[in-house]
């Protein structure tokens, strides 16, 4: 029977959420298919993972190996030639992170594989694989289809797919050799290396308050600070803002910036340009709040206040803080 592969991506001793957004895709395409769902985990001592990904999938294929315990896209690549060579999987899914970024175009040459990267969709139509992609700064969506192959590979861009809970698979867990022979000396794990203290990271953050150039100056932006600090969220914007030096760019959310999907995403004083949409747009709930009534935010938000921004947010953080106390 046919395989649909995903390659499951974890750091620090945790499973990234990319990979269960990708299972999630993986699953309707396997079954319109009629293709085995499977997960492909390398690592060391990583059985736990094996456990959480067999509720996902029909099957799991475990390498375990001491020299696959951190990425290495060098290791990695031999690995999945070896795989992907022997079982030849319809599809081969991988993230477009850092991780899938270094090693999907390589592995793709090395194996002959049509590849296409960033999709934000894919289905196929007859023997065919369409994908959709973004172009000009995610101002369009441009449909591709792939030559004809028997495989291929893509990279999914993160928080695109919705991870869905299903009923438990009960995957079978397979352990297969590591085709691994000698170490990889010439390209090695060195370290993880964390922001520094104090930082965050608003691509994990589960609620965020984003200001744009409605603000108006950096003085304001202590309205603002003041609610993301009441809901326990942490503060993002738009691109004027980081071009004015008023917060670095890890906190630009939008297509030159990071892609969120926060349970909460308030948008203030946005106008919502379709770059910074792209990188917001699949949060579970929206709030816009503007005083101009035809800004493009209000076409993405479940919920718009139409009215300025200093008026409106003192007033919400007061009430929020008495509802705490």
């Amino acid at each position: 029977m046919k395989e649909l592969f995903v390659l499951a991506e974890h750091r620090q001793g945790e499973l990234r959420d990319v990979t269960f957004e990708m299972l999630t895709k993986g699953m309707e395409l396997s079954q319109k298919t009629n293709a085995d769902l499977t997960a492909v985990l390398l690592g060391h001592n990583v059985q736990e993972f094996a456990k959480k990904l067999a509720n996902h999938a029909k099957k799991v294929l475990i390498i375990d190996d001491a020299r696959l315990e951190n990425f290495n896209a060098e290791a990695y690549q031999r690995v999945l030639f070896h795989l992907i060579s022997e079982r030849k999987p319809s599809l081969t899914l991988v993230g477009h992170t850092a991780f899938g970024v270094d090693l999907a175009p390589s592995l793709a040459t090395e194996l002959n594989l049509p590849l296409a990267t960033d999709c934000i969709d894919l289905k196929f139509e007859g023997e065919k694989l369409v994908v959709i992609r973004q172009v000009y700064g995610g101002k369009v969506n441009v449909k591709a289809s792939l030559r004809k192959s028997d495989s291929y590979i893509l990279t999914l861009r993160p928080a695109t797919f919705e991870a869905q809970e299903t009923k438990p698979q009960g995957g079978k867990i397979v352990k297969i050799a590591s085709p691994l022979s000698e170490d990889i000396t010439y390209k090695r794990f060195i370290e993880y290396f964390q922001p520094p203290a104090g930082e965050v990271d608003i691509a994990t953050a589960d609620i965020i308050v984003a200001i744009g150039r409605g603000i108006k100056d950096t003085e304001n932006m202590l309205v603002v600070e003041k609610l993301a600090e009441a809901l326990g969220g942490v503060l993002a914007c738009s691109r004027p803002i980081v071009d004015k030096g008023w917060l670095p760019n890890d906190r630009q959310v939008g297509t030159s910036g990071k892609i969120v999907k926060p349970k909460l995403y308030i948008a203030i004083g946005i106008s919502g340009q379709f770059q910074h949409i792209s990188g917001m747009k699949n949060s579970d709930l929206i709030i816009a709040i503007n005083k101009d009534s035809k800004a493009p935010i209000f076409r993405t938000a479940d919920y718009g206040v139409v009215e300025d921004l200093f008026k409106v947010v003192p007033s919400l953080t007061d009430k929020i803080l008495e509802e705490k106390h």
